[in-house]
């Protein structure tokens, strides 16, 4: 369950970066960098080790 969140982590800053750099489709970009860092975040509260 811990590597599917930093799967999910990845997958959306990757997305977030291509969005931001390529295609600027606004607020959702944004959003998705944003799930990302929270569940990021969140594996770090959980006290397991981070990427």
């Amino acid at each position: 369950m811990g590597n599917l969140l930093y799967i999910i982590a990845v997958i959306l800053i990757i997305g977030w970066a291509i969005g931001f750099i390529g295609y600027h489709i606004g607020g959702i970009i944004h959003i998705l960098l944003i799930i990302a860092i929270i569940s990021v975040i969140l594996r770090i509260i959980e006290g397991k080790k981070p990427i």
